[in-house]
């Protein structure tokens, strides 16, 4: 068998995939409510994924939350209420939630060059927080990943006073 007697593949998987995209305005057209439901569901997940990182606010663990306030001499700010606040914090936390950060941002103008720690019930406070701070100046902010309780669950200490 010669070189140029095999069959070439080439054009027939090329003709599959033509007669396959031709097709595809009329699926989108009779399932539109599903391709809707795929598009939904990857924005969610494209979210989900690379949301934190398009914010500015660094995510990090219990154990690199300790580093810093050991070695970086960070502030750890606690966004929950006050009620929230008196029935147990991380050891060295300042308590302001985030209603009142935004008239209290003056308070850390002191804590400018440190790293700034965020720790809430929900990530959504963090976020909130942390893009308040930037448009204050504030370079280094983070988040305590997973919260309180994530801190709870590496049996990190926690008081009440």
């Amino acid at each position: 068998m010669v070189f140029s007697e095999v069959p070439c593949i080439i054009p027939i998987t090329r003709y599959l995939f033509v007669t396959r995209m031709e097709k595809l305005p009329e699926f989108i057209a009779n399932h539109l409510w599903l391709v809707c439901l795929f598009v939904a569901i990857l924005a969610l997940l494209l979210w989900n994924v690379f949301g934190s990182s398009m914010s500015g606010l660094s995510q990090v663990g219990p154990t690199e939350v300790t580093r810093l306030l050991n070695h970086d001499k960070a502030l750890l700010l606690d966004l929950r209420t006050s009620a929230d606040f008196a029935a147990g914090h991380i050891i060295s936390a300042r308590n302001i939630p985030t209603a009142e950060l935004e008239d209290r941002k003056k308070e850390l103008q002191k804590f400018k060059d440190n790293p700034i720690i965020f720790c809430c019930n929900r990530n959504l406070d963090g976020v909130k927080a942390g893009r308040i701070l930037k448009l204050a100046g504030f370079e280094k902010i983070y988040s305590l990943k997973g919260g309180l309780e994530a801190w709870r669950s590496a049996n990190l200490p926690i008081t009440r006073e």
